[in-house]
């Protein structure tokens, strides 16, 4: 058995999303579930508050 790998070997690695649930504890002790929306209305906000630098000229 040779342990060698030829250059005409491949190995295609399919990798699946995972939905792992994630919380956070909000200020009255509740577990409040982490949504896709949020995250991406953070980004959004995060986005809107992004200052760009000065083009040099």
């Amino acid at each position: 058995m040779s342990l060698q790998n030829s250059s005409t070997d491949k190995v295609e690695v399919i990798r699946q999303p995972q939905q792992l649930p994630c919380s956070y504890i909000d200020a009255h002790g509740r577990e409040v579930q982490i949504t896709e929306e949020m995250i991406q209305g953070a980004c959004a906000e995060l986005e809107q508050k992004l200052v760009k630098p000065a083009q040099q000229g």
